[in-house]
């Protein structure tokens, strides 16, 4: 991939990104800021992480699900990053998970886990995770795509590009509300 190819996917990703808040806030006040709509079911899947052993989705029913589809090489995925290992950290006790899918070289996982102290399962997705991604709508492959799904599997968010704190927060805590 050339320079101009990695900018124009960047700012597709920005894009994706903006109308998915914009979408997100609409709803909200379509469906009154309580509510939160479903937006189709999250399907079972297994990958294995960077030890090798393998994680089925089914296994996490009953938490909160924040999916996050990312590679190391890509500047918003590292940019939000930080904000999955503080949100883990304070609402992971409360039934919130943090799952990252990466869409890269296993070493480079590895090394971007250690440096950055990620302690929610990441999984090396490949072609599986792409396909995956594919499912939950993210129709142009853009990274990062992150996906949140309640406490029964009801996919309640879809976002291309990087996650704020002030899109993801509001989310989480509603959803944690209604348990």
């Amino acid at each position: 991939m050339n320079l101009r190819q990695f900018l124009a996917l960047a700012l597709a990703g920005i894009l994706l990104g903006a109308a998915t808040a914009g979408l997100y806030k609409w709803m909200q006040q379509r469906h009154g800021a309580d509510s939160v709509v479903s937006l189709g079911m999250l399907p079972d899947f297994t990958l294995t992480n960077i030890d090798g052993t393998l994680w089925r989705a089914e296994e996490w029913r009953g938490r909160i699900l924040v999916i996050n589809f990312w590679a190391s090489w890509c500047p918003p995925c590292r940019k939000e990053m930080p904000l999955f290992v503080r949100l883990q950290e304070e609402l992971g006790p409360r039934g919130v998970l943090f799952v990252g899918i990466a869409i890269d070289d296993p070493q480079a996982v590895q090394d971007f886990i250690d440096t950055h102290g990620i302690e929610f399962p990441i999984l090396l997705g490949q072609e599986k995770g792409i396909e995956l991604a594919r499912k939950l709508g993210n129709r142009l492959e853009a990274l990062p795509y992150t996906v949140v799904a309640d406490r029964d599997g009801h996919v309640v968010l879809r976002q291309a590009g990087e996650m704020t704190a002030q899109v993801l927060r509001p989310l989480l805590e509603k959803l944690l509300s209604r348990s």
